[in-house]
């Protein structure tokens, strides 16, 4: 008799049920490299079908399931073979399943335990190289359980393994994967500017573009203009492919805007991955948009070759953020003649204020976020032209020479408080510097064979140095948060800018973005509270350097009895008009005292005074109804009914009679209706007048019709 070699033997746990159903051979490589390199792994588990027939299977009833070779454990999302293979477990098909071993099947513990769970309903046996195992029993559960642990922290460990080894190299400086537009990297791993000249010449296009444009978009439509291409290398190869011209795009112009390598530095891990923001299937979903620079995992400074300053790839930063169109920013430069656009606030939410234009094209501003977001009613609103007439005289007056002396004098002050400042930072620094030199001196100082003594040393030394590397970098960040120091040079150039800028605000060729501009240059926020009893509207100026002004103003409502002034206006009216002044007279009198229409920056006019003493009932009103009016003379026409009659408008013949060109009378005394006398042969003569062409021809003629006929 033969002897049957350990591993074809069959087990005592095979029973009559599990051969009555199939088995199933579970085949599975890692990543499309092992399938192709580790060659002798997939050939052993293939050769599990021989393990399945010394267990009692035929071979028609062995079914290998290899739809996962090249794929990862980590998860059952995109493994058709492992849940093609707990699909058959459940239709209660299998009563085997054979796997070189536990972490074939599944590197996550969720993933196992679901199998066994499965395997121990349906009374389905597993088994790999070493034995046969029944999940219905505690022994062999147990067992399981602890291969399938013990693979998940195998898998921790390779994957950490690998990432440290990643971030070993990236704190170098050295882990380079892709480089961008207007970068070669070259086989060594060496990244140098790109040798096209035409390249490099459209890389520094785009940041000199964005100083004078301010957007990303202001960029993409000055390439499209000019038909201006992007120069892009394809990654395949060590130094990179040819040189290709793509038109520009938006997202393309933004990254080489927000890229830190344009200012000579390396990042590594800027984009952290959020589980609880990513996609099944998806392992690039979830990540952040972009950390800055100081809260990535590696960041170190002039490292490349550069194009632009770090000072200069700062304030770019600054002003992407200041484009956003979010609450916290001004938002971009935008089309349009509103002057505070982006920087009012509402001062009862504290919320932006937008901008809304009207038929005519006027600005007024409008706090519609409460409305919008929560269907409240509307915050507030009010017209724009008070307001930024008085902004913009504060801004000019700011930007005069004496008051750029008197701000250039405070900022000497605001200079002396930032040296002590600096100093005392670098006083601290200085003793934490003296605090780790000492605990250095003390671990040095230590006998070698002293451990216990020697790691508290060398712990505390630690700790120390990190509070020294802690204060530089906040040191630093201190620093660059503040402002340049204006030297002699600085300042006369800030004084002789001063001079043209008035005369630049008002010329013909500044437009109303270029305004904007200075206004955002100088003003930080202007928060506007309007009385929405009153025609006054209270500003709160808040200034770049952190000054505040505040000022009331006028602005335009809906009636007189709205504005504050009403009652000393209705007053002085009613006396100016007991006293038998005429209305033109009145109206320059209230304009001279300061008084002003609800709606007109101009002031009244004779006619605006008429309606308000008839508002005001202090003279009957005329009825301009023609019966109760009074009567006609012979030959007269009421002014409305002869310009039917005639088939013309009434307005036409009111011109003739302020011309002289016919006879006409005001019944009942001044706002009454108009009488025409048309006798006899004058409706011949108006008829007549209306008919003549006016051209050079007819002049004399036409003289002689405009003079009216004797009334009989």
């Amino acid at each position: 008799m033969t002897a049957t070699p350990r591993d074809l033997s069959p087990s005592p746990k095979v029973r009559p049920w599990h051969l009555d159903r199939g088995a199933i051979v579970y085949v599975r490589q890692s990543t499309p490299q092992q399938v192709a390199d580790h060659q002798e792994s997939t050939a052993r588990q293939y050769a599990l079908t021989d393990r399945a027939s010394a267990l009692g299977w035929t071979r028609e009833r062995v079914t290998v399931i290899d739809d996962d070779l090249g794929k990862s454990g980590q998860s059952i999302e995109g493994r058709p073979g492992f849940q093609r293979l707990l699909a058959e477990v459940a239709l209660d098909r299998i009563g085997l399943i054979l796997g070189l071993e536990m972490s074939r099947r599944a590197r996550s513990c969720k993933d196992g335990h679901q199998l066994l769970e499965l395997c121990a309903r349906f009374r389905v046996l597993l088994a790999d190289a070493d034995g046969v195992f029944d999940p219905t029993d505690h022994s062999d559960r147990l067992l399981l359980g602890l291969h399938g642990m013990m693979n998940e922290a195998e898998l921790h460990v390779l994957k950490q393994r690998m990432h440290q080894g990643k971030l070993n190299k990236a704190r170098r400086g050295e882990l380079i994967v892709s480089v961008p537009v207007g970068y070669l990297k070259h086989p060594s791993g060496q990244v140098t500017l790109d040798p096209d000249e035409q390249a490099q010449g459209v890389v520094r296009l785009i940041f000199d573009e964005f100083d004078r444009q301010g957007t990303v978009h202001g960029i993409l439509r000055h390439l499209i203009a000019h038909g201006i291409r992007l120069p892009v290398r394809s990654t395949a190869g060590g130094s990179g492919g040819p040189l290709q011209w793509r038109p520009p795009g938006r997202e393309t112009i933004r990254q080489i805007l927000r890229h830190p390598i344009y200012a000579g530095a390396y990042r590594y891990g800027h984009r952290p991955t959020d589980p609880r923001r990513q996609t099944a299937g998806h392992p690039k979903s979830g990540r952040n948009s972009g950390l800055a620079a100081d809260e990535c995992l590696v960041f170190l400074r002039d490292r490349f070759p550069a194009y632009i300053s770090w000072e200069r790839f700062e304030a770019n930063q600054l002003r992407l953020a200041a484009n956003r169109s979010r609450a916290g920013s001004p938002g971009a430069i935008r089309n349009g003649t509103a002057l505070l656009a982006g920087v009012v606030r509402c001062g009862r939410c504290g919320k932006r204020m937008y901008v809304r234009y009207t038929r005519t094209g006027r600005p007024s501003y409008v706090c519609s976020t409460l409305r919008s977001d929560y269907g409240l009613p509307l915050c507030q609103s009010t017209p724009a032209a008070d307001i930024e007439t008085w902004v913009a005289e504060q801004v000019l007056s700011a930007l005069q020479p004496a008051a750029l002396d008197a701000s250039l004098t405070a900022a000497a002050a605001v200079e002396e408080q930032r040296r002590q400042l600096v100093r005392h930072w670098e006083q601290r620094i200085e003793r934490a510097r003296y605090e780790a030199d000492r605990a250095g001196r003390q671990y040095h100082a230590c006998e070698p064979e002293n451990r216990l003594v020697a790691r508290t040393l060398e712990q505390r030394w630690d700790e120390l140095l990190r509070e020294v590397a802690r204060l530089e970098a906040e040191f630093d960040r201190v620093r660059r948060t503040q402002p340049r120091v204006l030297g002699e040079a600085d300042r006369d150039r800030v004084r002789q800018l001063a001079e043209h800028v008035p005369a630049v605000w008002r010329a013909s060729t500044t437009t109303p973005a270029d305004r904007r501009q200075i206004v955002r240059l100088l003003i930080d926020t202007v928060v506007v509270t309007v009385d929405p009893t009153g025609d006054r509207a209270a500003i709160r100026v808040e200034w770049s350097g952190g000054a505040v002004q505040q000022q009331t103003v006028h602005r335009p409502v809906q009636g007189y009895r709205q504005q504050r002034d009403w009652p000393q206006l209705s007053a002085r009216l009613i006396a100016l008009h007991e006293q038998n002044r005429t209305p033109a007279e009145i109206a320059t009198i209230l304009q001279e005292a300061g008084f002003r229409p609800p709606k007109r920056a101009t002031g009244f006019t004779a006619g605006m005074v008429r309606r308000l003493v008839d508002d005001l009932g202090v003279r009957p009103r005329v009825s301009r109804v023609p019966d109760e009016a009074g009567p006609l003379t012979e030959g007269e026409w009421w002014l409305h009914e002869l310009a039917r009659h005639l088939g013309v408008s009434p307005y036409t013949l009111h011109g003739w009679r302020t011309k002289g060109w016919l006879h006409a009378r005001q019944v009942g005394g001044r706002g009454g209706p108009w009488a025409v006398w048309a006798g006899g042969t004058e409706v011949d003569r108006l008829r007549a007048l209306k008919e003549c062409p006016r051209v050079w021809a007819n002049r004399d003629r036409l003289a002689a019709l405009r003079v009216p006929t004797v009334r009989a």
